[in-house]
């Protein structure tokens, strides 16, 4: 896969997302982490195919995408104190570096991996960098954020929106986008 090409259109929902080889429930695969950045490929149905942020391509519910605006927020102000991208980064390299002791323990055999298990639960990394386009997952605030090198501004939130009154939730839902 060539990086520079991924440029992510939605995210799997707040509760994550089950995957499939093909477009066919009999072909189940391991689903998605929730908020996980997606590059929609194509549609058969109600079926979606994705590029994950990792590179693997699998099948989804396309229904249950949540779409991403189709161009990022801009800044229009000089960063606030609280827009300021390096306390993310800051937090996405801590726990990126806790990530790799666990997994350094693991591989010493410090650790079984129902250890590693125990001691990863719970950690959540999210990092993607495209020139000078910046999303980053906030695990304090469950949310992805975008940063254009001057600001940082929430993207995509892992809350859902209460259904309308009299409505049944997940009924014919269309797919979601996230406000910038």
């Amino acid at each position: 896969m060539d990086d520079s090409a991924f440029r992510p259109t939605h995210v799997a929902p707040p509760d994550g997302l089950a995957s499939w080889a093909a477009p066919d429930p009999a072909q189940p695969a391991a689903p998605l982490d929730a908020l996980l950045p997606l590059q929609l490929v194509g549609r058969t149905g109600d079926w979606a195919q994705v590029l994950c942020s990792n590179g693997w391509t699998t099948w989804v519910d396309g229904r249950l995408l949540v779409s991403l605006p189709g161009v990022p927020p801009s800044a229009t102000a000089p960063p606030a104190r609280t827009a300021d991208p390096r306390p993310a980064l800051a937090e996405a390299e801590g726990a990126l570096a806790r990530y790799r002791s666990l997994l350094e323990d693991l591989a010493a055999g410090g650790a079984d991996l129902e250890t590693f298990r125990e001691r990863a639960h719970g950690l959540r990394i999210g990092l993607v960098v495209d020139g000078e386009r910046l999303w980053v997952f906030d695990p304090v605030h469950d949310r992805w954020c975008y940063c254009d090198g001057l600001q940082l501004r929430t993207y995509a939130v892992g809350g859902r929106p209460s259904p309308p009154a009299g409505r049944v939730p997940g009924a014919d839902e269309p797919t979601r986008v996230a406000e910038p």
